[in-house]
């Protein structure tokens, strides 16, 4: 394989495996033990998972708080206990078959912008050091608070009863599956999450990821493979002098010339990442450093 062994790999994930499922792959395809990922999705679901290859692991916390965007089946009249197809069915309700677009439209309104949403029973929130899938799959029910969320935003895509196709952009930390459960009670019918598709988080997009099946292909993984500092475009850049590099690599902070906006930064030389580091005070203090 061409270019650096340190760099970020958006994959497009089957339905089927988990997505550590996809990272075995990949550390067997690729070669390397050091692959991880910076955002599971569920086995049913499929989309872009993006996977962090060398030392570029130490990338996903910058990238797994991104926006993430979907596009997603609610399947109306029926409650499942994982709020999704693969779970069991708790109910069914008639009703679906008397719901138009126009009450549909009306009850999403209700979830676009700054919502509380509660968290379901099946997801990987911890409680008491204890994730709730597990402590479900125990029999245990745990009244969950509800969370802070922002929908930036959420379109029909279409209604083929008793299927309600929705795209939808939102904050990091929003289950799809809690939408389509709220969709159905706000119609009086309850629901589940039939279907699933990530297709963005951030900047990154599906359409420009590796299918799962050629991550063995050398032509495919170059061509979808991005580099580190390309991967953190998000964050502001700051180039440096090979003097302030060589003590970047040092970990040692340095004094910036003129007015630079307290945050997080990237720092590169000759266009090369060197370090996720913060500036306060006109101080760069170095967070991660990716250079020896």
């Amino acid at each position: 394989m061409t270019g650096a062994p340190d760099f970020v790999l958006p994959t497009d994930k089957p339905e089927g495996p988990t997505s550590h499922d996809v990272v075995a792959m990949a550390r067997k395809a690729l070669g390397t033990r050091r692959v991880g990922h910076t955002g599971t999705l569920d086995p049913f679901a499929s989309g872009l998972l993006i996977l962090c290859v060398g030392r570029a692991t130490r990338l996903s916390e910058y990238i797994s708080g991104l926006d993430k965007t979907y596009e997603a089946t609610a399947r109306l009249g029926r409650t499942t206990d994982t709020l999704d197809r693969d779970g069991q069915v708790l109910e069914d309700r008639s009703g679906w078959q008397d719901v138009t677009e126009g009450m549909i439209e009306e009850a999403l309104g209700a979830f676009r912008g700054e919502i509380e949403q509660v968290p379901p029973q099946f997801s990987a929130k911890k409680v008491d050091g204890v994730r709730m899938h597990h402590r479900a799959r125990r029999g245990e029910h745990v009244d969950l608070q509800p969370c802070a969320v922002t929908i930036h935003s959420l379109q029909l895509l279409g209604f083929e009863r008793p299927n309600v196709h929705f795209r939808v952009r939102c904050s990091s930390g929003t289950y799809i599956r809690a939408i389509a459960r709220d969709l159905g009670e706000a119609l009086g019918l309850g629901a589940h999450l039939a279907a699933l598709r990530r297709i963005a988080v951030g900047a990154f997009r599906v359409d420009a990821a590796v299918g799962v099946a050629r991550l063995g292909d050398e032509y495919a993984v170059d061509r979808a493979r991005i580099d580190p500092l390309q991967a953190l475009g998000h964050l502001r850049a700051l180039e440096v002098d090979d003097e302030s590099a060589a003590r970047l690599a040092h970990g040692q902070k340095i004094r910036l010339d003129g007015d630079v906006p307290s945050g997080l930064v990237t720092v590169a030389n000759a266009g090369t990442l060197l370090a996720v580091a913060e500036v306060d005070d006109g101080v760069l203090c170095p967070r991660k450093v990716f250079v020896s």
